[in-house]
């Protein structure tokens, strides 16, 4: 048996989806001609309240464009050190806008109204780069699908407001922070500038995700995502996938979790294991003991048919997803328990 746990990103179209995606009525998105597409956007921009949106081939395009929207050459952006922003995605921040990280030690990625207030550059102070952006993660990846506390949130919206700082969110994995919390998309769009949303993590998307934001800067959006080379042609097919994941798939995100908190589980019994992070969502996050060897760990398992990936620095991650099985999950568990 062979069991993927790399990442929610490898998992396959549901049959309703591919029905939906073969069914979808197309035109050239580039013309802002693609039914599919436009109903998508329209229904995201309602649900978060919002007055736009963009739909783009993958998150990392959406929170590039985001910085690119809210930034100008030489400024600065705040986030935690743990950021997707920062991390994963090739550069971006200091390739597509000439824009410096000011990256702040939180918790699990995580970043708090009082750590951001102190990190904010004096605007007359020409010696520092000019602080325009404040960029937050929920759930956080690297930190281990920890959910923001949202009052939290509010205390950072008032602070940028204060600062006149725009506020853009990373949130690939939203709609698992949205499954335990149970805030209203509205909420998040009611204080956040931009949100970018991840179609082809937890909800089983091939690819797409969408950037919501006012009127303005989704017309800008519009540009830049044409400069970065994100203009698709019938892409309603695309589109048609991400609506059926909308109406469908985000209540499957409670079994993610609750599979995740069994792996965690079972993690923290088996002797070998140091320690684990919390698990709030469907990313486990775990650390071997200092007397045993991580690479010949990681090959174990895969000779056992069990994938995994190392994030480096002692860090090993597990993520479930729709297609981890009942019988994947059940095998798995039984692996960690011989470990001992």
């Amino acid at each position: 048996m062979e069991v993927n746990l790399i990442s929610d990103t490898v998992t396959k179209p549901s049959k309703g989806m591919l029905e939906a995606m073969f069914s979808a009525a197309v035109g050239d998105d580039v013309f802002k001609e693609d039914p599919s597409v436009n109903a998508l956007e329209e229904e995201v921009a309602s649900l978060f309240g919002k007055e736009v949106a963009l739909f783009f081939p993958s998150g990392t395009m959406t929170n590039q464009t985001a910085i690119k929207i809210h930034t100008q050459p030489g400024q600065q952006l705040i986030c935690d050190q743990y950021s997707h922003i920062f991390h994963y995605e090739g550069g971006g921040v200091s390739f597509n806008s000439g824009v410096s990280c000011r990256l702040l030690e939180g918790d699990r990625g995580r970043i708090s109204a009082d750590l951001i207030e102190e990190a904010i550059n004096a605007p007359d102070f020409y010696h520092s780069p000019k602080t325009a952006l404040v960029s937050l993660e929920n759930t956080t990846n690297k930190g281990g699908g920890a959910v923001y506390d949202f009052a939290e949130i509010k205390k950072i919206k008032a602070l940028c407001d204060q600062h006149q700082l725009a506020l853009h969110l990373d949130g690939a994995r939203l709609w698992n922070a949205l499954e335990v919390t149970h805030e209203s998309p509205k909420d998040y769009g009611a204080v956040f500038d931009t949100i970018s949303l991840c179609f082809s993590k937890g909800l089983g998307c091939p690819v797409g995700s969408v950037l919501v934001g006012s009127k303005d800067a989704i017309e800008e959006a519009l540009r830049i995502r044409k400069v970065f080379g994100g203009g698709m042609r019938q892409a309603g097919y695309l589109a048609a996938a991400a609506t059926y994941a909308l109406h469908h798939h985000r209540a499957d995100l409670k079994e993610d979790h609750k599979k995740a908190k069994a792996l965690s589980d079972a993690l923290e019994a088996s002797t070998i294991v140091q320690s684990v992070a919390p698990v709030e969502t469907n990313i486990v996050i775990f650390s071997l003991k200092p007397d045993q060897n991580e690479t010949e760990f990681i090959h174990k398992m895969r000779e056992k048919g069990i994938l995994f990936i190392s994030l480096g620095k002692g860090k090993l991650r597990m993520v479930t997803h729709r297609d981890y099985t009942d019988a994947q999950h059940d095998y798995v568990l039984t692996t960690l328990t011989q470990l001992n």
